[in-house]
C-alpha cells in the first residue's frame, strides 16, 4: 500500500528519472491525480498542468464507467454497454452536455479558461492516482494526442493488468507501480485516500509554478 498520493508520486518519479530536465510536462487528471503529479513534476524539474476528462457513469452507478468525455470535445462510449441495456442513447445525449459543462467549469477554475498547453515536441506524462477500466485515461490520451506531442507516457500508481495492456497499445510508454488482480478499488491501495478538493488542486498547481521559478525548484510540500 501507499501511504498517500504524494508517496506514490515520489515512487513514480524514480521510474521516470530518465526524463529529468527534458522537454516534458506532467498533465495530471484532477483531482487526485494532481497530488501524484505534483511530486513527479517537482522531482523531475518539469512543469505541471491538468488534463480534464470526466467518465460517463452508468445510470444505476455513477462510479461504473461506460464512457468518457474530454475537454477538447472528445466523447467515447462503450457500445457493448448500450447493446446490453446498461444505458440508453437518450441517457448519453442527456448526460454528455452536463459533463462538458463541468469540464468547462474546471478549465476556468484550474487554468483560467486557457486551452491545453502547446505540446509540440514535448513528452506528455499523463498521471492519475490509479485506474480501473481506464476509460478516463483513454479520454485524456485522445485529448493530448490532438496536441501533437513527441511522446505520450502514462504513469499510474495502481491499475489492473488488463487495463495496463490496453493503455500500452495507445501510448509510447506506461509505468505502473502495482498491478493487482483483482483491483478491489483504487482507494484500497492507499492508507490515505481522502477526497481531494479544488482548493488542494489549486494550491499544488500554484506551488508547482513557484517551484519552477525558484533556483533549485525545491519544496517541502508533500513531505507529510
Amino acid at each position: 500500500m501507499f501511504r498517500d498520493r504524494f508517496e506514490a508520486g515520489r515512487q513514480l518519479a524514480e521510474r521516470l528519472r530518465d526524463l529529468t530536465g527534458t522537454p516534458a510536462i506532467v498533465l495530471a487528471l484532477p483531482r487526485g491525480g494532481v497530488l501524484v503529479g505534483y511530486e513527479i513534476a517537482r522531482s523531475l524539474h518539469i512543469p505541471l498542468d491538468v488534463i480534464l476528462t470526466r467518465k460517463i457513469g452508468a445510470p444505476f452507478n455513477p462510479e461504473y464507467a461506460i464512457g468518457v468525455v474530454a475537454e477538447n470535445g472528445f466523447v467515447s462510449v462503450n457500445e457493448e454497454e448500450i447493446r446490453l441495456g446498461v444505458a440508453t442513447r437518450e441517457y448519453i445525449e442527456r448526460i454528455v452536455p452536463k459533463l462538458m459543462a463541468e469540464l468547462e467549469r474546471r478549465r476556468q477554475l484550474y487554468r483560467g479558461g486557457r486551452p491545453l498547453p502547446d505540446l509540440t515536441g514535448k513528452t506528455a506524462i499523463l498521471v492519475d492516482d490509479g485506474v480501473a477500466t481506464g476509460f478516463t485515461m483513454l479520454g485524456a490520451i485522445a485529448a493530448v494526442r490532438e496536441q501533437h506531442p513527441e511522446h505520450i507516457v502514462v504513469a499510474l500508481p495502481v491499475a489492473p493488468p488488463s487495463t495496463v495492456e490496453r493503455l500500452r497499445r495507445e501510448v509510447d510508454r506506461v509505468e505502473v507501480l502495482i498491478t493487482p488482480e483483482p483491483l478491489d478499488g483504487v482507494g484500497a491501495w492507499y492508507e490515505d485516500f481522502h477526497q481531494a478538493t479544488d482548493e488542494e488542486v489549486l494550491e499544488l498547481l500554484e506551488r508547482a509554478r513557484a517551484d519552477r521559478a525558484e533556483p533549485n525548484g525545491s519544496s517541502a510540500k508533500g513531505e507529510k
